[in-house]
């Protein structure tokens, strides 16, 4: 029985070698991408988070808003310590008497006074100087710990800040990184479909194959052309988006080191990054505006108590008459003691104030279960992630390298006239599709990592430090 005739075969060694060109232009293309990606002075993470800080609104408005209650908290300090008043006051009068006198009443007035008509005119000039040291004002005193307790609120509102910064860095960095991935993964696949291509094209000339084939390889090279144009559009999305973030422009992060190496989580039980939580800023936050409602009410109900100060007067005066008698006067009077408040009665307002606290009080317990409870959430639903994340990747892998190898038969197949160039065709964008799934795993299981301890109140820049680990080193 005779053997086919192998077509293929006949073809000189050139033809065959030519078939391995789409693969080897393909990871040729690839590596100078990244080559020509890390020598363009690419930053790390690090660098852009220093530059992000001192550029992102957000951040900055939050770390404008500690120093701001930490001059309220300053104020606050002011009203349980010693204050000083100076008052200075001059004033003229005048005394007209438009009695009708007869001679003798005159007469007597001029004598004693000086004026016949019992006119007369003066001059005061006081300076006080006025000091009070509170001894008892419970309000006073409940009002400095709630600054205080504001202040721990804004330091919260600080880290929330920070470590949304941070995430949202870490979520811009790597989503350039995927693009830029993705771009060359695209630009492979579509020089491989090239060559496709052209091998079709030239097997049809010879009488190898049919329009069939060609016009297939065609239409996936024209599909591989509009996938390099979103994928350009795309990666010049996400670089103006991280330029916008830290205030530079035309950003280049450093790449990932190869062979890429994905840390398991640690602790890697999803209820101890749970417990860690409670002490998450979110947390802190709601607990403190707690602490200031308990204050409030406490404030409120110290509306009963009294309030002692502790006064001191000194006055200086002068008094300049044109009264005979009284020529002039001056004196300096001193006085020293203690000014006690009692408020005995206030229709009611105090009463329905605490009423009102109280409710507040209640609310903001509410707001502390509620906080708990969201962070509990979301630290779940981010472990979750990263886990399933992780499978992921390690599957992709193990696609990828099936992908390859099929890819690898596919074309020996080809060469030996056992397969068709759809076969290929089909082959080459199976690797390409596991390639861009692999890459997208990748970046997802390292920012959800990020996010995750975001979630869990853990975050801090060494977290960032050891992302910078997986990066290319200079």
């Amino acid at each position: 029985m005779s053997k086919p005739v192998n077509t293929t075969a006949s073809t000189p060694a050139r033809r065959i070698a030519g078939r391995w060109r789409p693969l080897v232009k393909a990871t040729a293309i690839a590596v100078i991408g990244m080559m020509g990606w890390t020598s363009a002075h690419a930053e790390s993470l690090i660098d852009l988070y220093q530059a992000a800080k001192q550029y992102d609104a957000a951040y900055l408005a939050a770390k404008s808003q500690v120093e701001t209650v930490q001059y309220q908290l300053d104020q606050a300090y002011a009203l349980v310590r010693p204050s000083l008043g100076l008052k200075a006051t001059l004033s003229r009068s005048r005394f007209d008497s438009s009695a009708d006198l007869n001679a003798q009443e005159r007469a007597a007035l001029q004598q004693t006074t000086g004026s016949p008509n019992g006119n007369s005119t003066s001059t005061n000039r006081n300076i006080a100087l006025a000091a009070k040291q509170p001894l008892f004002n419970r309000p006073d005193s409940l009002k400095i710990e709630q600054a205080e307790q504001s202040v721990n609120s804004a330091q919260a509102d600080l880290a929330l800040a920070e470590n949304d910064l941070a995430a949202r860095l870490t979520q811009a960095y790597f989503d350039v990184l995927g693009a830029q991935d993705v771009l060359t993964t695209t630009q492979a696949n579509k020089t491989a479909l090239a060559e496709q291509l052209a091998s079709a094209k030239r097997n049809f000339e010879v009488g190898n194959a049919t329009i069939t084939d060609t016009r297939e390889a065609q239409a996936r090279y024209d599909l591989a052309t509009a996938q390099e144009i979103a994928a350009t559009n795309d990666l010049r999305v996400k670089r103006i988006a991280l330029d916008q973030l830290v205030g530079r422009a035309d950003v280049k992060p450093t790449p990932l080191a190869t062979p890429v190496k994905l840390d398991t989580l640690t602790p890697g039980d999803m209820e101890d990054w749970v417990n860690r939580a409670a002490s998450a800023p979110s947390v802190r936050k709601a607990e403190v505006r707690l602490a200031i409602a308990r204050l409030e009410t406490d404030k409120a109900k110290a509306g009963h108590l009294p309030v002692l100060n502790a006064v001191a007067n000194l006055t200086n005066g002068k008094t300049d008459s044109n009264l005979m008698s009284a020529r002039v006067n001056s004196g300096t009077n001193g006085t020293i003691g203690l000014e006690l408040e009692v408020p005995l009665y206030a229709g009611g307002a105090i009463q329905n104030r605490v009423k009102e606290t109280l409710s507040m009080q209640e609310t903001a317990q509410h707001d502390v279960d509620n906080a708990k409870r969201t962070v509990a959430l979301g630290t779940r639903q981010a472990f979750s992630a990263v886990q399933s994340g992780l499978a992921q990747v390690q599957a992709y892998e193990a696609a990828e390298a099936s992908a390859k190898l099929a890819l690898e038969a596919t074309q020996l197949g080809y060469r030996v006239g056992v397969r068709i160039n759809k076969d290929v065709l089909d082959a080459q964008t199976q690797v390409t599709a596991m390639q861009k799934d692999l890459y997208k795993a990748r970046y997802d299981v390292i920012v959800g990592s990020i996010k995750l301890k975001q979630a869990a109140g853990t975050l801090t820049p060494e977290d960032l430090a050891d992302l910078n680990k997986l990066l290319t080193q200079p």
